[in-house]
């Protein structure tokens, strides 16, 4: 796995990808605010083919929009990143596709969860989205399409937009080819 924007601080010990991340980071294309940003950090693999991509996620969220999650990434102007986004001090489930323009699709949380799994299924022309509580049963975020037969960067993201930064963690990241 590679870093695109590596952040100052992270360790990988027994598993675990803790990552301090840097202030001033996000991923976002045009929509709404008008800026271009791809500067949040992303730990990859390259990967072919149809996929399912795991994580499960534990954020101290702080600031407006601290966020953490997976993305799929083909360039600077096709990905997905999917996960936890803190807003008004709640977590939402979030995703937002990008194909020259971001969107940005939430589902808010009042419970703020210690932790979060989520799930990526690259199929043919399509990603879905899900995510669980418990690694057992997940439910569907989003279904989104995303263009196929094209190698992707595929791993977790995680940004700090508004705020000084926030400590996260990552564990149990799994790809497997379908």
């Amino acid at each position: 796995m590679q870093w695109f924007n590596e952040p100052k601080i992270w360790s990988f010990e027994n598993g675990v990808l803790r990552v301090e991340v840097d202030s001033g980071t996000d991923f976002w294309r045009i929509t709404h605010y008008d800026f271009i940003r791809d500067n949040g950090h992303s730990y990859y693999q390259k990967q072919d083919g149809d996929f399912t991509a795991k994580v499960r996620i534990r954020g101290n969220y702080q600031e407006l929009y601290d966020q953490g999650g997976l993305m799929i990434r083909i360039d600077e102007k096709n990905w997905i990143k999917t996960g936890i986004e803190f807003v008004n001090g709640v977590q939402n489930l979030s995703a937002v596709v990008t194909r020259d323009f971001s969107d940005w699709s939430v589902v808010q949380r009042n419970d703020n969860p210690p932790e979060v799994w989520f799930k990526i299924l690259r199929k043919n022309d399509f990603v879905e989205i899900s995510y669980s509580f418990d690694n057992k049963d997940f439910a569907m975020l989003r279904l989104a399409y995303f263009p196929p037969n094209v190698p992707v960067q595929i791993g977790i993201m995680c940004a700090a937009p508004d705020g000084k930064g926030f400590p996260i963690d990552f564990d149990n990241f799994s790809v497997e080819n379908l």
